[in-house]
């Protein structure tokens, strides 16, 4: 450890190697403080939130870093894209349709099934239509996928207006994302989604690095720029359907990460910015679901304080690009 933090060593690769060291400590202690009774249970109790909340702050830092890369702006996360808003329109639809009851004694491995099958349809059909052709227009995907995000939200406010208060409350609690409640059944099924889209990406950083110079300079250094950002848009689809699926929507968080993370790297490559936003996503959701657990006795959501530290972050970000 001591020679990771050698002070001759680059900037990033320090950074990196301290991040880590905080996100094991961080590790630990939501592992072991507090901890009473077996620790079979405990461990296993405990090591499915974590492994959670690492998986979540993987795929969403991961998923904004690249979205950002291909559109050139550093204000904009994945959500744009509408995903979220889908999200809220099939909990709502199926709340509406079949009731609070009947929706419960769904098997969790088919709803995540239905909710990441119906996001990354969604994302496909919507490249496929407008990123083809002679289109290969990103920026009309991004509004159309926004003016689609607010009638998927539209459509939901409508039949929350319409169902009872009760079923209405019961809706509320899936809404937001809930990093106490994670079915483990699930788990390995996003494991293995956000695997598969890693290995997609893992070969393609250097590429990742020319296509952050521009459409223009990417072509012009021999980038397949259509491929290329189709292939960033699929990993995007799946990482973010997954975590969505998994614990709800956080859209603001990514922004936080993601801004953060090219300020302490003081790096713009994909392969020093990434871990750096990875391990700051897995520190930040990890200790604050401790600080919550053991400080506040959970009388809070980790994700309110997520999305309001996130849009404080959005709007300083708004600002300073508009001077």
């Amino acid at each position: 450890m001591l020679a990771s933090l050698d002070p001759s060593q680059p900037r990033p690769l320090r950074a990196i190697a301290v991040l880590a060291a905080i996100a094991v400590a961080v590790a630990v202690a939501f592992m072991t403080i507090g901890a009473n009774g077996q620790w079979d249970f405990v461990l296993s109790f405990r090591g499915s939130k974590l492994a959670a909340m690492a998986l979540v702050g993987y795929a969403i830092a991961v998923s904004t870093v690249l979205f950002q890369t291909i559109t050139a702006n550093r204000i904009l996360t994945p959500a744009i894209m509408g995903l979220d808003s889908l999200f809220i329109l099939i909990q709502t639809s199926l709340v509406f349709a079949l009731g609070s009851g009947r929706v419960a004694l769904i098997a969790p491995q088919a709803m995540f099934l239905v909710h990441c099958a119906a996001m990354i349809g969604f994302s496909w059909l919507l490249y496929r239509t407008l990123f083809s052709g002679r289109l290969q227009s990103l920026h009309l995907v991004m509004l159309v996928g926004l003016v689609l995000g607010v009638l998927f939200r539209s459509l939901a406010t409508l039949m929350q207006r319409i169902m009872s208060p009760n079923e209405f409350i019961v809706l509320q609690d899936r809404l937001f994302a809930n990093f106490n409640a994670v079915n483990t059944d699930v788990l390995l099924i996003s494991a293995v989604a956000v695997a598969a889209a890693t290995m997609l990406g893992w070969r393609s950083l250097r590429t990742f690095d020319v296509l952050a110079l521009g459409r223009d300079a990417a072509i012009s250094l021999g980038v397949d720029y259509k491929a290329t950002v189709t292939l960033v848009l699929i990993i995007v689809a799946v990482l973010v359907s997954v975590s969505t699926a998994l614990v709800g929507p956080v859209t603001f968080f990514g922004l936080l990460v993601a801004s953060l993370a090219y300020r302490i790297a003081g790096s713009s490559k994909h392969i020093h910015v990434l871990p750096v936003a990875v391990l700051l996503a897995i520190t930040a959701l990890i200790g604050g679901q401790l600080v919550l657990e053991r400080v506040f006795a959970l009388n809070t959501a980790l994700s309110i304080i997520i999305e309001f530290a996130g849009g404080i972050a959005f709007i300083i970000l708004t600002l300073r690009s508009a001077r």
